[in-house]
């Protein structure tokens, strides 16, 4: 299947990385490979770029965009989240960028049958790398009503949660669910009438919340960025696009940790606790799409961008 994802924030991102051509970066989610090819293209012949993707179509189709530039890329199956392995296998000691861009690719939503939509009728699935044991599946009919009703309300800030996660144990206790329209359905009775008729589809928040479970979304952003901050060469940028509040908060709260990490009263006239600053904020406020984009690519409507230098 053709490997269609819409790279958001693309200009901004690449601006931002400040890219020298004899430089080592990182796209720790490759996707279709739209930033990568950005990046591949600054870089001269003695330039590395690391593409890290724990989907197989991604790095399939990264390895066909990337064809003519092979020679100066590294594609690697793994998570984000293990980027010091990663690193540590190519017996790379230091890196000048790292970009990630969080949340579902439009690929991935648009390939009906890995269930990630609301849209298709598929199987309940949603992993983005198929090699887990974990499934939509698992979380809609293992979970206790209190785990569902968490997840949704945490990772989907669905305010019907708690009957969302009712109505679906309810629908389980006579058969499994086992498909996207079967869950829809449910959610539909679940959420009233008068909710239901302004905002997104009912379906989208839940839908969010256990694909962030499945795949452990949220998780692993708070280690990944003080990992790769670790490997930063000193002017090295950290760009992290996200798509929705909960991402964005992780990643404003890390880099501002990392920024001021020391934790000593207000009060204590110099620091005792020994926490060095390793980061400068550049962006104070993050970065968004400009019209032009929000007109071509709905899905950069809820995007931003925040940068961090190593210092």
């Amino acid at each position: 299947m053709n490997f269609k994802h819409v790279s958001v924030l693309l200009e901004e991102s690449i601006e931002n990385l400040n890219i020298k051509s004899n430089g080592i970066y990182v796209d720790g989610t490759l996707g279709g490979g739209g930033h990568s090819s950005e990046i591949v293209k600054r870089l001269g012949d003695d330039g590395l770029l690391i593409g890290i993707d724990q989907d197989a179509n991604a790095i399939n189709a990264a390895t066909d965009k990337l064809k003519e530039h092979l020679h100066k890329v590294k594609l690697v199956r793994d998570n984000f989240r293990n980027i010091e392995g990663v690193l540590n296998e190519l017996n790379i000691t230091g890196i000048d960028g790292i970009l990630l861009d969080l949340g579902v690719s439009s690929h991935q939503l648009d390939e009906a049958e890995r269930g990630f939509s609301y849209m298709h009728d598929a199987p309940l699935d949603m992993r983005m790398d198929n090699r887990n044991t974990l499934t939509a599946k698992n979380v809609v009919n293992d979970y206790s009503e209190k785990e569902l009703e968490r997840v949704i309300k945490e990772y989907g800030e669905e305010r019907w949660a708690k009957r969302v996660a009712s109505f679906i144990v309810n629908e389980r206790a006579t058969s499994e669910i086992l498909t996207t329209h079967q869950l829809v359905n449910v959610i539909k009775k679940a959420i009233p009438k008068g909710a239901r008729i302004d905002g997104p589809h009912p379906a989208k928040r839940t839908f969010q919340a256990i694909r962030i479970e499945v795949n452990q979304e949220l998780d692993i952003i708070e280690g990944t960025i003080n990992d790769a901050v670790k490997y930063l060469n000193p002017g090295g940028r950290i760009c992290i696009i996200t798509f929705h509040s909960l991402e964005d908060r992780i990643v404003k709260n890390a880099f501002k940790k990392l920024q001021n990490p020391c934790v000593c009263p207000p009060k204590f006239p110099i620091c005792k606790c020994g926490g060095v600053q390793s980061i400068e904020i550049i962006t104070r406020k993050p970065i968004i799409s400009a019209e032009e984009e929000l007109d071509d690519n709905h899905r950069a409507r809820s995007a931003k961008l925040r940068v961090a230098e190593k210092v």
